[in-house]
């Protein structure tokens, strides 16, 4: 069973995530916060699996309360959930310690394979915020050395918010595949996991080729 806290200062987005998650059997919302100081508070009482993060809330916002839960130590992974597509928002919101970056008209079904896949240790980002970074962090083409061209490919993805699946279908290759070079990839680059590739990726490369 996968938990999870939803944090959001709307009642009716509150309400609303909460009735997605009680239609399937995997997934349990075991907290819902209204604001960041909540927020801290329930993620240290419940140690949620997976916490959704709004980032405009009052007092407290999203990007100081994730980064207060991660400063804390905690485990859960953190997904936010915005309407805030901007640059600057997604920026400090990874910088944080967020896990991953949704807008809030992704459909029901792919916020709870999101979620899940969170939980796996995976790092869940909206294609589009992926690309408005990447965008604004063209300041350079060179790749570490020792990338084969097609983890090259691989991470040029990455940074572009496109998820395994994704990735397999435009590059013709199995998702098993692509995992194992993301494994090299996160050697050659000294990251641990895919938000620090994905940032990597789209501060210093510019739009790459995938053919």
């Amino acid at each position: 069973m996968i938990t999870v806290m939803i944090v959001d200062d709307h009642p009716v987005v509150r309400q609303g995530l909460e009735r997605l998650f009680e239609t399937v059997v995997d997934i349990e919302v075991v907290a819902l916060a209204s604001n960041g100081v909540e927020a801290v508070n329930l993620a240290a009482e419940h140690e949620p699996d997976v916490i959704l993060m709004d980032l405009s809330m009052p007092d407290v916002d999203g990007v100081e309360a994730t980064r207060l839960i991660v400063k804390s130590g905690s485990t859960s992974r953190i997904i936010v959930l915005t309407s805030f597509g901007e640059e600057s928002r997604i920026l400090d919101a990874l910088s944080a310690g967020a896990h991953g970056y949704l807008l809030k008209h992704i459909a029901p079904d792919d916020l709870l394979d999101a979620v899940r896949s969170a939980n796996i240790g995976d790092a869940p980002l909206d294609p589009r915020a992926g690309r408005v970074l990447l965008d604004s962090r063209r300041q350079g083409t060179s790749f570490p050395a020792g990338l084969t061209k097609r983890e090259r490919e691989v991470l040029t993805s990455v940074g572009q918010g496109l998820a395994n699946k994704q990735i397999a279908r435009l590059l013709g290759i199995s998702e098993r595949t692509v995992k194992a070079h993301l494994t090299s990839v996160f050697q050659r680059l000294g990251v641990t996991d895919r938000v620090q590739a994905a940032l990597w990726a789209q501060r210093h490369l510019h739009d790459q080729p995938n053919h």
